[in-house]
């Protein structure tokens, strides 16, 4: 393609603050074809942990300043602040007048990232433009109806929607029956290269051997107070082992005194949130996660990439990413079948050492360069479409 024939695309994204969908706007944006898309970020405000992360060759638009870039007189901050909801309440409001002042040309595609800019692509002044949302989030688990119906309608409004996982989709037409035909299922970009450099970092030590590691939030959805439970029940059976996981968040008290009840603290490790968890991960004997709800967790496809035998609850996009037998055990969130799971690996080596094997072929399951060239032929038949 000649470089003046490069299809324009603008991506749209609130703020670059640590987070999933950030993340794969900023990696699709250094790996997708750049002899095909002239892209441009648009940010409403330059704030985030990510921000140092946006590639030199992208063209950014930025709406508003971050927080980091405002004064240090909080009178003044507070002014700032103030002014900045106002401006983009205004933007909101009156599209035209963002457009106008701020984007300036016309682009082929508009993308939202998640729900979060789902109103802001809809709402361009640009007619023209091909409009594609993603979506990434299990909707069987958000109790608030009214909210879920108004993501369900404003999909329905875009030219493609892409989901991050069959079981997201999937779940929208068996719990509100309905179904999306002008879409497609393109999953989460996985970096096995990168998680294995990541693991090489430091050593990470475990006092109480054999170690099951867990990652998530600490949040009563994510099942540990359940996995805290089963781990007592097994060290009753005399199967000594301990379990560390990794993960902040407002259940943290809670699961401390749950310990202290238990007589457990030496051996169920909570230690917090860390920047890089893999170097545990590599450390650790085996992988748990107990959730009762995800929707496609990377961090299964990064903990096989690192080729430790997984044993995880059978939720949201999970038996999309593992074949249950060959590369990880699915078990139920039940705290029998998640006993059970766990007492398999720590007494029949034989069954570990066959699911570590099938974990070898994890980087072909996970193919990064099959997930890009997927989002560039979405682009590229939407761009067609907008000469028919």
């Amino acid at each position: 393609m000649e470089k003046n024939n490069k299809i324009k695309i603008l991506f749209r994204l609130r703020s670059l603050e640590m987070g999933g969908v950030p993340r794969v706007v900023l990696d699709l944006l250094r790996n997708l074809p750049k002899d095909k898309f002239d892209f441009t970020l648009m940010l409403n405000l330059y704030q985030g942990e990510l921000v140092s992360e946006i590639p030199k060759d992208i063209k950014l638009i930025v709406i508003e300043k971050g927080r980091e870039q405002m004064s240090k007189n909080s009178f003044i901050k507070k002014t700032q602040l103030g002014l900045r909801r106002l401006k983009l309440e205004i933007y909101d409001h009156f599209p035209s007048i963002l457009y106008a002042l701020k984007v300036k040309e016309d682009f082929d595609i508009e993308v939202s990232p998640g729900y979060a800019e789902f109103e802001m692509v809809l709402n361009s002044p640009n007619k023209k433009s091909r409009k594609i949302g993603w979506f990434h989030t299990d909707v069987s688990y958000d109790t608030d109806k009214e909210r879920v119906m108004k993501r369900i309608n404003l999909m329905k409004k875009f030219d493609w929607m892409i989901f991050g996982a069959d079981q997201t989709r999937q779940v929208i037409e068996d719990l509100y029956g309905i179904s999306y035909p002008k879409s497609s299922v393109i999953y989460n970009v996985i970096k096995l290269p990168e998680v294995r450099k990541k693991a090489e970092e430091f050593i990470a030590n475990f006092e109480t051997r054999p170690t099951f590691v867990s990652i998530g939030r600490l949040h009563h959805r994510k099942g540990y107070a359940e996995l805290m439970n089963v781990h007592k029940r097994l060290l009753d059976e005399n199967l000594l082992h301990s379990i560390a996981v990794i993960g902040g968040g407002n259940e943290m008290e809670n699961l401390k005194n749950q310990a202290k009840e238990l007589g457990v603290e030496k051996t169920f490790l909570l230690l917090d949130s860390q920047k890089n968890p893999w170097p545990y991960v590599k450390a650790a004997d085996y992988f748990v996660l107990p959730s009762k709800s995800e929707s496609y967790p990377l961090t299964i496809g990064e903990v096989m990439g690192l080729h430790k035998p997984i044993i995880s609850t059978n939720v949201g996009g999970i038996p999309e990413m593992i074949n249950n037998g060959q590369d990880g055990i699915l078990v139920n969130f039940d705290e029998n079948e998640i006993f059970e799971a766990m007492k398999k690996f720590l007494t029949e080596p034989e069954l570990v050492k066959k699911i570590t094997e099938g974990t070898q072929s994890a980087d072909e399951k996970f193919d990064e360069q099959k997930i890009y060239q997927q989002v560039t032929e979405v682009f590229e038949q939407q761009f067609n479409l907008l000469n028919t």
